[in-house]
């Protein structure tokens, strides 16, 4: 599997390419798991099933204009992650 750099361990996303460098955790500090969209205040921002967010990132990722590939990697890849 592709690997460039950390990435979200919920949605896959490089970190680096957070524009807040991470979520928060609860006690305000900057996590290095998670990126700003997934969580927030030590709270992740979707709780929805697996299947749904698999469906919903794959939207984002299109309306993005990533290519098939790139969004069919995502898809093999997040089963591995920790969330």
């Amino acid at each position: 599997m592709f690997k460039f750099g950390p990435q979200c361990q919920s949605c896959a996303m490089p970190l680096s390419k957070d524009p807040e460098h991470g979520g928060l955790d609860a006690d305000g500090s900057r996590s290095t798991d998670f990126c700003s969209y997934c969580l927030r205040n030590g709270e992740f921002c979707s709780q929805v099933s697996f299947d749904e967010f698999r469906t919903g990132l794959d939207g984002i990722l299109k309306e993005k204009g990533l290519s098939w590939f790139i969004r069919t990697l995502t898809w093999y890849q997040l089963p591995t992650l920790k969330r």
